[in-house]
């Protein structure tokens, strides 16, 4: 496992050049499959358009895929991707809806369009740094919750999972920088009273 930068959240953006209206997307996808369904989703609800250009990266391999769908090629696809690369990011599928305005904008016109939807929508996104991380598990008394969701909060805790039982069962990620430091105080502030259980190897998220 290694440390990589990737996006969450979904985020879109709009501009219009020369009566072209441009619209980005961004997704968080990491899989083949995950960034073709999004490309679909966007399809659907952009049916009536002309182009629905695409380029994803993803961390596996690190694999690149991207389309012109239609536009000369070169102009469209290879820039979104270009833009990706550009911002270091992983796990991204982009992409960029054109609703064509009756003026054409030429090879460079499209260069320059697509680059700035692409890097307009990504510069609007949150970034996060994916670290190697540590999955843990809790079974935890509901009198002593509050004080432990305090140090998920301290030690940057993320995917946490909670569900409530007879005690609370909490499931998390805590980066390996963090791992030992957690596991001490946890120690400390419960006096062995409770115990977290290594379930696997996961990336913890970090905002940058």
């Amino acid at each position: 496992m290694h440390t990589y930068k990737t996006i969450i959240e979904d985020i879109s953006t709009q501009f219009t050049e020369k009566h072209s209206r441009f619209i980005g997307y961004v997704a968080h996808t990491e899989t083949d499959e995950e960034a073709v369904a999004f490309i679909d989703k966007i399809r659907s609800v952009h049916s009536d358009a002309r182009h629905n250009v695409y380029a994803y990266v993803l961390n596996e391999d690190n694999r690149m895929r991207y389309s012109d769908d239609g536009e000369p090629h070169g102009t469209a696809g290879k820039p979104i991707l270009d833009i990706i690369n550009g911002f270091e990011l992983k796990d991204v599928t982009v992409v960029v809806t054109r609703y064509f305005g009756g003026i054409l904008l030429g090879t460079g016109g499209l260069v320059r369009a697509y680059s700035k939807s692409a890097k307009d929508t990504l510069e609007a996104a949150q970034k996060y740094l994916m670290v190697p991380g540590v999955k843990y598990s809790v079974n935890i008394e509901y009198s002593k919750l509050s004080m432990f969701e305090k140090m998920l909060e301290k030690f940057d805790a993320t995917d946490v999972e909670t569900t409530f039982e007879e005690n609370v069962i909490i499931n998390f990620s805590i980066s390996e920088t963090n791992s030992e430091a957690f596991l001490l105080e946890l120690k400390d502030t419960f006096s062995s009273s409770v115990s977290a259980v290594k379930t696997g190897n996961s990336y913890a998220k970090q905002k940058i």
